[in-house]
């Protein structure tokens, strides 16, 4: 299998622009993941940010989590775990409204680090953005737009997740196989305990611990609005004997209230004349829908949302 595509970003500013966007579209349209280096985050604030998720995590979160495994027995589980995942987890919204005031046992200057950490990357996302629309033919700007919905805000969030050692890995994962319900999501990993798998070609494919790099993957509603010309890919998390890993996950979505289908000039006439692969919907409702159905195959949710767009009313009844 060919080398998981590692993208240089500052190589996008002289001669080799060419051939780097070609790598972006081909991680794109045959990957779904890339990892970026040089992408413009200082390399202190991720320090602080690795340095500080880690030191949480000890202190407020480890044993938290170690009384959970022993209440429900999981130490001792002797067939496969379906219903669980082998994680510690908590939540940070940034847009359209900031939660990180209110996030408890949070130091001061770990929520000022955090702040200014997704800051850079919805910056991040925003170029990566206007990047597809150059290699897609879009209009500049086209995506951002169809993000920022009738609010004029993306929907913009962090999982900061660790998985602490398991002693049965092969009978629970770290978190079980899915794509992202999302727009572009951008991964600050450990680079030292790895986990993180990709599906390709009906194979899991590690994606590579790196010092001070950005994975990012493609979530749901860009494979809608490039008309499956980009691909959401099922991921998941293995879980190790030895070490926890951390995992900074940062979902840059449209806003509730966007509508998303595929973009007019993607979609070839034979295609719409046919009938239209991807559905038109509000983001929000498939939000609804993907909460209960995450862990299941994508396909079933498009198919879900096209008979509520044949049948508004139906929506409630589909997102119940």
């Amino acid at each position: 299998m060919e080398n998981f595509p590692v993208i240089n970003l500052e190589k996008l500013n002289g001669e080799e622009r060419k051939a780097t966007m070609e790598t972006i579209k081909d991680a794109c349209e045959n990957w779904g993941f890339f990892e970026l280096v040089n992408h413009g985050l200082p390399i202190e604030l991720l320090d602080t940010v690795e340095k500080m998720t880690k030191g949480h995590y000890k202190n407020c979160l480890e044993q938290r989590f170690k009384d959970l495994v022993a209440s429900k027995g999981l130490e001792a589980v002797n067939s496969e775990v379906k219903d669980m995942d082998w994680e510690s987890t908590f939540y940070l919204k940034h847009l359209p409204h900031s939660n990180i005031s209110e996030v408890p046992d949070l130091e001061d200057l770990y929520r000022k680090e955090m702040k200014e950490f997704a800051l850079k990357l919805e910056k991040l996302a925003e170029e990566l953005l206007d990047l597809f629309c150059e290699n897609l033919g879009l209009e500049k700007g086209y995506l951002k737009k169809v993000f920022y919905g009738s609010q004029g805000s993306p929907t913009f969030g962090t999982k900061v997740s660790n998985y602490p050692p398991c002693p049965t890995p092969d009978l629970i994962k770290g978190l079980r196989s899915h794509t992202d319900a999302g727009g572009i999501i951008l991964l600050f990993q450990d680079d030292k305990v790895s986990g993180l798998q990709l599906l390709k070609d009906g194979k899991w494919v590690d994606v590579p611990p790196m010092r001070h790099s950005i994975v990012i993957n493609l979530g749901d509603q860009l494979e809608v609005i490039t008309n499956g010309k980009y691909k959401s890919v099922e991921h998941r998390v293995i879980a190790q004997t030895d070490g926890t890993r951390m995992s900074i996950a940062s979902f840059y979505n449209p806003g509730s209230d966007a509508v998303i289908y595929p973009a007019p000039s993607l979609v070839e006439k034979e295609a719409e004349e046919k009938n239209q692969v991807y559905p038109k919907f509000v983001f929000d409702d498939y939000m609804k829908l993907y909460a209960a159905l995450k862990f299941e195959a994508k396909e079933p949710r498009f198919e879900a949302m096209k008979t509520v767009e044949a049948n508004p009313s139906l929506a409630a009844i589909a997102t119940a």
